[in-house]
């Protein structure tokens, strides 16, 4: 198999997508309060910002900026990864060590404002091009909301 390799930036902007290993389960919005623990506990102990995220029954996508000096995004999404599995496990969800993960991700380093816009429009869309709903403020499980509600 050839060695895979990735682009590690300093405080680098990148889009990610994770998928399960069954994509016919529906475990990320059946269990996201799991998966926001584990988020949060992974922001929490190792920095990042999240620039827009789109979670769906069998994967997500993210957009995260890392620190400056700090181009270790494998951690973080691996502490993603296994908090959420640990988490289900500890609830009777999964059993011993059935897998959940695909092992690997896809990433991408974010090139300029112009990649990240379209980069952000494709996470919040992902919902309505999958057939989950019609519209995109009717996907509960995404960072749209951030950059379109209405200012009250």
């Amino acid at each position: 198999m050839p060695a895979y390799r990735r682009l590690y930036i300093p405080g680098g902007t990148y889009f990610f997508t994770v998928n399960l290993a069954d994509r016919s389960r529906r475990l990320l919005t059946d269990h996201v309060t799991a998966l926001r623990q584990s988020w949060r506990e992974v922001e929490q102990d190792h920095a990042f910002s999240t620039l827009a995220a789109v979670v769906l029954p069998d994967h997500l996508h993210v957009i995260w900026t890392l620190p400056p000096g700090d181009a270790d995004f494998s951690t973080r999404l691996r502490l993603l990864k296994s908090g959420f599995t640990r988490r289900l496990r500890a609830s009777g969800v999964i059993e011993g060590h059935e897998k959940i993960w695909q092992n690997r991700f896809w990433e991408r380093a974010i090139r300029d404002d112009r990649d990240l816009e379209n980069h952000i429009n494709y996470v919040h869309f992902n919902p309505v091009k999958h057939g989950h709903v019609a519209e995109i403020p009717d996907w509960p499980y995404s960072t749209w909301r951030r950059y379109h509600a209405p200012d009250f």
